[in-house]
Order: structure tokens, then sequence, then C-alpha cells
């Protein structure tokens, strides 16, 4: 749900309304207009294939070492030592539980000042609910998703957030975050997307189902989830 997708919509919407004009003067309810005139699987495929996401080239991931490696390295050298200080923090970590998994994604909040009410999905609970559970968005408004995590152990490279929306059971967007690489602390980190716009128009109204990935350069899924969006013409409709 980037600009090249609201692009693609904005032309779809200008194109029906002026075809529900020319109905609405022919008698026909707007109701029916409406569902006369929802995105086809075509108009769909076509907003996926302009909002596919390239895979993020000339990246190639460090070696994986661990947090004692880390502290043993060069520890004369005073750029490396500030540079594994502002990584790791000049605190000492408490030995984490090793029952717990290394990196724990806590929370996501869609971050949007026009919300009446703060929008929050816990993700240490049930899962499952959420793939049937709806967050209303006003079409238009702007906003960026955040995610709440913890790192407990060791050190992880290269975090990224991956989502996948789909309409109609079709994928119009795949958008992939690089969220950088992070050492143990007690406290959670956060990570913000770019600040989007959601779609709008008539066409852009409606249920869509995103998939969520956190995973690293390790190719750990460290957590995957399914939310529901409903994009819709006010708060309260």
């Amino acid at each position: 749900m980037r600009g090249r997708l609201c692009f693609l919509i904005a032309i779809l919407t200008q194109a029906l309304s002026r075809r529900s004009a020319h109905i609405h003067a022919e008698g026909k309810p707007l109701a029916r207009i409406m569902a006369e005139h929802d995105p086809t699987p075509e108009q769909l495929a076509a907003i996926a294939a302009e909002n596919e996401s390239a895979e993020m080239v000339n990246y190639r991931a460090p070696a994986q070492k661990s947090l004692q490696e880390i502290h043993e390295l060069d520890r004369n050298d005073e750029s490396l030592r500030k540079y594994k200080e502002a990584l790791l923090g000049s605190e000492s970590v408490p030995e984490a539980d090793p029952d717990v998994p290394n990196v724990q994604v806590t929370q996501l909040t869609l971050v949007c000042e026009a919300a009446p009410d703060a929008l929050t999905i816990d993700l240490q609970e049930d899962l499952e609910p959420l793939k049937k559970q709806f967050f209303v968005l006003k079409e238009g408004v702007e906003y960026r998703i955040k995610i709440n995590f913890k790192v407990n152990r060791e050190i992880v490279s290269g975090l990224k957030y991956i989502q996948e929306t789909f309409r109609k059971g079709v994928k119009i967007d795949k958008s992939a975050y690089m969220v950088g690489s992070y050492g143990p602390r007690p406290a959670e980190y956060e990570f913000l997307t770019p600040l989007e716009e959601a779609p709008k128009g008539m066409l852009a109204r409606g249920t869509y189902n995103i998939r969520s990935h956190f995973s690293d350069d390790d190719k750990h899924d460290h957590l995957s989830w399914q939310w529901t969006l409903d994009i819709k013409k006010d708060w309260t409709d």
C-alpha cells in the first residue's frame, strides 16, 4: 500500500467514477454500481505486478559471531571499542533465560495521529484470532507501522520486516524493510516504517489480508503472523 498502489487505484477510481455517473443517470442504484464495479482479478493482478518489491541487492550478510567473540575483538582498538559500545551498550546485560527465544517480537502498532483509538496488536498472545479481527483505517490518512521487539542473548544481524498484502486472495503488494543489527539489552527496541498514505477511493475501500514476517540474515523466522485491515470512508463506517 505504497504510493504506486495509491496511484493505480486512483486511475481505476476515476474510470469508475465516470462510469458510475453514466449508469446512475440511467437509474441504477449506487449499491448495485459498487457491486458491479469491484476490482476485477485482472485489475488486482495489474496492481500486484506494479507493486512487487525488488529484492534487496548488493547486500551481503556478515559472518555470525557470538556475543563473547564480539567482546574479545581488538580490545586495544579505540574506534572498535566505541562501535561495540554503541551496539551493545556500556552496561552489562543480565543473563537471559536460555529457553526464551533470542529475538521476541512483542507488538505491532499502526501509528496514525488521526485515529480516534490506538491500533495495537499484541503479538505475545494467541495469533490465530488476529486473522478474523478487523482493524479499521480511514482512507487517505497517513500512518506508519511500528514493531516492538527484544533481543535477549546474542547480537542479531540484518533484521528484516516483510509485509505481503492480499485482496480477494490476490497479492497486490510486498514490502521489505531493513530493520538492522541489534545487541541484547533488557529494554525493547522499536522500528518505524516510513510514512505512508492509506489508499483512498471507492475501489480502495474494503478488506486487506496482511501476512507479516520478522526474519534476519540467517533466514531465521522470528515471527510470522496474519492480520486484517479494513479501509473505510470514515473511522465509524
